[in-house]
């Protein structure tokens, strides 16, 4: 058997600093294709579950140093790596990627050694304990080209940058610091600071009265059970981009009130949430889609999803998202299909014409 060819970028050693989440879940995926991962950490426990999970040991002379701790240790990292080894690569995944940048600029370490990097993925649940080795499949993962100055980062690194994505099974997008932060001010950190800003609403409430709570108030403050200490420097350290939008929140919701108050219609804010909610792109990214719902009834009896799924491979058509809605001691479930208009259509004939109990697409 011939030996297997390296791909452009493609490195045998990392050392992964920080072995939280993201840390241990790129560790996981690089320790499954092969790589010698070695796990660190300021606390001596999280690095050894981390260890643990992803079989790491010590690497001698690393050829990447990826950054997963604080922001705010970045920099006293960056120096210590570098006195040990002139010509490491540094790799980070900072939220916020100007002050990263800035750090950089002001160490010893040279700005074409380091590139920032930021994975579009997480999870409400921070630690190595709820690591996955596959949770960047399908996610963007931004990479900025040059430094601060517009200089260009080391091509090496680059293409050692964009293999880690690529292995990883996320899309990679190249942008700039400023744009970067700008981006996630808006579709993460602001999301972020509303969810906890509303299940904080939820203190002091009677229990008896969050039983009564349905998946609207579960979905909304899903994110809120992130670390506080997590975001209280991810927050800070984007504020010049995140104000705005605060107060441009804050300026909607006086208007809400002033018109509820004066019991007068607030449809078309309302209207204007659900155009903004359908510029959200699909799970791929790009432009936004509309699925047709598909419902399907089943049987309560082992196997009965795999069958639909088998029965969508042979129609040949794509599920993009499903639901499921079942009982215990229920006899009968009902699976949601979400599809385009014409799969759904496709998909509708070819179970009406198996036998299954499929119904009308909405």
């Amino acid at each position: 058997m011939s030996p297997k060819t390296p791909q452009s970028g493609e490195f045998a050693s990392i050392k992964i600093i920080g072995s939280g989440l993201i840390g241990t879940s790129i560790g996981l995926a690089l320790a499954n294709k092969g790589v010698s991962v070695e796990m660190a950490d300021i606390d001596p426990k999280a690095a050894k579950l981390a260890s643990d999970l992803v079989v790491s040991a010590p690497v001698a002379n690393p050829e990447i140093i990826l950054y997963a701790g604080p922001s705010s240790g970045l920099k006293t990292c960056l120096e210590s790596e570098f006195k040990v080894n002139k010509e490491v690569k540094f790799i980070d995944i900072g939220s916020v990627k100007t002050k990263s940048l800035l750090d950089v600029s002001q160490s010893s370490v040279p700005t074409r050694q380091f590139l920032a990097t930021h994975p579009m993925a997480g999870r409400e649940v921070g630690g190595a304990q709820s690591a996955r080795g596959d949770l960047f499949q399908s996610r963007s993962w931004i990479y900025m080209p040059t430094d601060l100055a517009g200089a260009p980062i080391d091509p090496d690194l680059i293409a050692a940058g964009l293999w880690l994505i690529q292995t990883l099974g996320a899309s990679a997008v190249a942008m700039s610091a400023e744009r970067h932060d700008r981006a996630v001010a808006l579709v993460s950190h602001l999301p972020q600071v509303t969810a906890s800003l509303l299940a904080a609403q939820l203190v002091n409430v009677e229990t008896e009265l969050l039983d009564l709570a349905g998946a609207g108030l579960r979905d909304t403050t899903r994110i809120a059970a992130s670390s506080p200490a997590l975001w209280d420097e991810i927050l800070n350290s984007n504020s010049s981009e995140l104000l705005p939008l605060l107060i441009n929140l804050q300026s909607d919701l006086g208007a809400f009130i002033a018109r509820l108050g004066a019991a007068a219609s607030v449809s078309d804010l309302i209207e204007r949430g659900n155009q903004g909610r359908s510029k959200i792109p699909g799970k791929h990214g790009g432009a936004a889609r509309e699925y047709a719902l598909l419902p399907v009834v089943i049987e309560d009896k082992p196997g009965q999803l795999a069958a639909l799924f088998d029965e969508c491979a042979i129609a040949k058509v794509n599920v993009e998202d499903l639901a499921i809605e079942h009982s215990p001691g229920q006899f009968t479930g009902l699976i949601t299909l979400a599809l385009s208009a014409k799969d759904a259509q496709i998909l509708q004939a070819h179970l009406t014409n198996s036998g299954w109990s499929v119904h009308a697409p909405r």
